[in-house]
């Protein structure tokens, strides 16, 4: 995959290495965390092959990091699955740098101030 010179020249060598397919697929669906797509949408929104990102899928799928549907694909909502995969740091950290942390207070003013009911029906 190419780049435009712009970027070539004011991106350091750290934010320039590649991530793995796995880590692309894996980043892209944890970004996008609240919704499922499939093999071949992933593959046309991060630019790789489609039989690439439904092999990393696959791999994914058996590290239990991602969920499978049908023919749609989603990340775990298992946070501490996820914070123990290293592909998924050195993703988080590269969108981090690219687009920036996200601010806990901000996502706090527009949280509701009750629990969802099935949040409550646990309790």
């Amino acid at each position: 995959m190419s780049i435009d010179r712009d970027t070539f020249e004011n991106t350091t060598e750290d934010e320039l290495a590649e991530l793995s397919v796995p880590d692309q697929v894996l980043g892209f669906l944890a970004a996008n965390g609240d919704r499922a797509f499939k093999a071949r949408e992933i593959a046309s929104q991060i630019g790789v092959d489609e039989g690439a990102v439904s092999t990393a899928l696959s791999r994914l799928k058996d590290r239990g990091l991602v969920e499978h549907k049908a023919t749609y694909w989603a990340v775990t909502d298992d946070t501490e699955r996820l914070d123990g995969n290293s592909g998924y740091e050195r993703a988080t950290a590269l969108f981090n740098e690219q687009l920036g942390t996200e601010d806990t207070e901000s996502w706090r003013k527009h949280a509701p101030s009750e629990s969802h009911p099935s949040v409550e029906d646990k309790q």
